[in-house]
């Protein structure tokens, strides 16, 4: 959790770079709105951070797409995290999600590049 959000994200733009903020499963997307013209990225955790193997929450499709009800026409990269594999990641790209992080549907394969070959076409 960071105390002073915005003036992180600012302080961030203003040094030239892009700003992105991570949620939490438990985090309201509703936050968003106080800090739309800091942010460039918005990562949705999927799963509780802290290991690797979990199962999706499928809470995680209807946060998605609420990010991207926040930000409107503001372009933006809305990524999830956590539990990603061949059986949800078109359902998170629907729901709006462009960055998929598959860390187990990767490197849980012996072929990592079929791996990701089947992803992209899921």
């Amino acid at each position: 959790a960071c105390t002073h959000l915005q003036r992180v994200l600012s302080s961030i733009r203003e040094a030239g770079m892009r700003a992105g903020v991570a949620m939490n499963p438990h985090t309201s997307p509703e936050f968003l709105k106080y800090v739309l013209d800091d942010v460039d990225y918005v990562l949705v955790m999927s799963v509780n951070p802290g290991f690797s193997g979990q199962a999706f929450l499928p809470s995680a499709l209807d946060k998605i797409r609420r990010v991207r009800e926040i930000f409107g026409p503001r372009p933006i990269r809305v990524g999830v995290d956590g539990g990603v594999n061949l059986t949800n990641a078109a359902q998170c790209v629907v729901a709006g999600a462009d960055v998929l992080i598959a860390a187990s549907a990767i490197f849980g394969k012996p072929d990592y590049a079929a791996a990701i070959r089947d992803l992209r076409g899921a």
